[in-house]
């Protein structure tokens, strides 16, 4: 509460009255603003005191976020002339319609008096003592390259489409004057960068975290209403009421216990061999680019085989990611095509290697023909990649894919599995999305072939042709997207 301090002292100490007095208009306007502003101020709106670089600021919805970054953003631009100050949020309209010019935007905390010039379009302030304050759509992180800044405000830093690659980017950008400082607001959500962030709290980041009751004075009393209707333990309520960092896989689409463990140990206590497999896929996922940052390859392969107890079900036999770019995927795909698997006269080889045909898997996919190998080609269509996920979740739904026990730590998956479960059962929150990609072509791959028919058989009164003649609407392929 320093900074609430000495402002008081404008008001209580006489000289400094009297100093305040012969004070330029745009002077006395401003400070004005900042002690009304401070005088209502909860103390989570209030920066640190200490020299933090980064203030990370966790909010529930309505905490009052939008409110301190601006008026943040505000005083340091206003008490240090001739600087440049950053504005990143998730889209063009967030700048515009939230962080500018949102009810506790820039234009309505700063005094009118000024600003010089306001370019809606770009979304761009330039105050009267010459600092600008520039906003960048954190959708296009190329536009982070060039423009070099003081230091800025990013708001809902958890919900950026290219978060790593933004932030990466806009790091280098910000490198002016003998200190900078960078306010991150966001309602939480488990991204690597952002438990990254938490982490380093007290070095130099200071982390602040506020609920939605923390403000709720300010709200309407039917917000508050709404917001009383959810289940108080539930994920989204504690993710977006109380601003949790909540465990990933409690959000994602995939549940972990959907997996069926297949045992490391039999009744007896000896090791559990192999089933029997009836077909054996690798599928892969390639990297776009050959960007260091960019989403390594990713090969999941996968054995069908039918349980004892259950109908056809596929087993993941391997798991890996690297940041392999073709030509050098090449022998290594070649390489995993001879392994064997299954002991005896069950002992097994790939089938199939299904490979997106995207990318470097584009020129992959001819290689491997070119090799005399059984590669296919594998096409999404316009599905995204929550809809391919949603797609093929049933059937993991449905205990059909299996995955090996540790022998080590009994109910758990194998190390060598843990990656990809993770990576699956955490999405569309995970950082990466190369095992959820090679899981999803697979299983489609494969209940569209007819080895995971997960369907109930029809009825033995239903009639098609009497169905169709009492409903005559046209018949869609829900999958043709």
């Amino acid at each position: 509460m320093q900074d609430l301090d000495e402002v008081i002292e404008i008001l209580t100490d006489p000289e400094v009255k009297a100093h305040f007095a012969v004070l330029p208009p745009e002077e006395q306007m401003a400070y004005a603003a900042r002690i009304k502003w401070l005088s209502i101020a909860h103390d989570h709106q209030v920066p640190p005191s200490w020299d933090w670089s980064i203030w990370m600021v966790l909010g529930g919805r309505g905490a009052g976020k939008t409110r301190l970054a601006a008026e943040w953003t505000f005083w340091k631009a206003w008490t240090n002339p001739k600087t440049r100050w950053l504005v990143g949020a998730p889209t063009h309209s967030d700048l515009k319609d939230v962080c500018f010019m949102g009810d506790s935007g820039l234009t309505n905390v700063i005094p009118q008096i000024l600003i010089k010039k306001h370019l809606k379009d770009d979304n761009e302030i330039t105050l009267i003592n010459g600092s600008i304050i520039k906003g960048i759509p954190a959708s296009e992180p190329e536009r982070f390259r060039g423009p070099q800044f003081h230091g800025g405000w990013l708001d809902e830093l958890a919900a950026w489409d290219y978060l790593q690659e933004a932030w990466d980017l806009l790091s280098f950008s910000i490198r002016l004057g003998d200190k900078t400082q960078v306010v991150c607001t966001t309602t939480p959500k488990p991204k690597d960068l952002i438990v990254d962030l938490v982490g380093r709290n007290g070095s130099d980041v200071a982390l602040t975290t506020a609920s939605t009751y923390a403000n709720i004075d300010n709200l309407s009393a039917n917000f508050r209403k709404q917001i009383e209707q959810y289940d108080p333990e539930s994920a989204l309520y504690r993710q977006e009421v109380l601003a949790e960092i909540l465990d990933p896989e409690l959000t994602g689409i995939v549940k972990r216990k959907w997996f069926k463990l297949f045992p490391a140990y039999n009744s007896q206590g000896d090791p559990m061999p192999l089933p029997k497999f009836e077909f054996i896929l690798q599928s892969y996922d390639c990297a776009f680019t050959e960007k260091a940052h960019n989403d390594p390859t990713a090969c999941i392969t996968f054995g069908v085989f039918k349980p004892l107890d259950g109908p056809m079900s596929v087993l993941i036999l391997d798991a890996w990611q690297d940041h392999l770019q073709y030509p050098d995927l090449k022998p290594k795909v070649m390489d995993e095509f001879e392994t064997v698997y299954g002991e005896g006269k069950d002992k097994k080889r790939v089938e199939m290697i299904l490979v997106e045909d995207k990318a470097a898997g584009i020129s992959l996919i001819q290689d491997l023909q070119r090799a005399q190998l059984p590669v296919q080609s594998y096409n999404p269509g316009k599905a995204d990649k929550v809809q391919r996920l949603s797609i093929v979740a049933n059937i993991i739904r449905a205990g059909r894919v299996w995955v090996p026990e540790s022998s080590m730590n009994k109910g758990y998956v194998r190390d060598w599995a843990e990656g990809a479960i993770s990576q699956i059962c955490a999405f569309p929150d995970a950082t990466h999305d190369d095992y959820v990609d090679s899981l999803t072509q697979a299983l489609r791959w494969l209940r569209d072939a007819g080895f995971l028919n997960i369907d109930p058989p029809p009825r033995e009164d239903y009639d098609e042709e009497d169905y169709i003649d009492a409903n005559p609407q046209p018949r869609v392929n829900p999958y043709a997207v």
